[in-house]
């Protein structure tokens, strides 16, 4: 019975997002214009190849940049609830920072941090 009440779910909902789709394409507002098909660059025109290498190391860069950002997305929920964990809760947290810190010491020691 369940699984009837959840395929009925899915089909309403497949349905309805369906109708929303075709309804929105019906009554959208066509115009054609070639300069919608083009490329925008800021509204410059581009001038000789637009392909460009980047250095690796701004890669490394922003992924390590990215890496502390996710770690303060995570540390937030844990500070919030830090007085219900207990002692537990302040052993992970430090397990996981110490975790973070050794990934941060290996990358200062390969060099990434560095910007030649």
């Amino acid at each position: 019975m369940n699984f009837l009440l959840l395929f009925v779910a899915f089909l309403t909902a497949v349905a309805f997002v369906s109708i929303l789709l075709l309804a929105a394409k019906a009554i959208s507002p066509r115009s054609y214009n070639p300069q919608k098909e083009e490329a925008y660059e800021c509204g410059v025109p581009t001038r000789g190849e637009s392909w460009m290498q980047f250095r690796v190391g701004y890669y490394l860069f922003a992924i390590l940049f990215l890496m502390f950002e996710i770690e303060t997305v995570f540390l937030f929920p844990w500070a919030v609830v830090t007085k219900d964990l207990g002692v537990s809760g302040l052993f992970g947290v430090l397990f996981f920072m110490v975790i973070l810190v050794l990934g941060l010491v290996y990358a200062w020691r390969k060099g990434a941090l560095e910007w030649k």
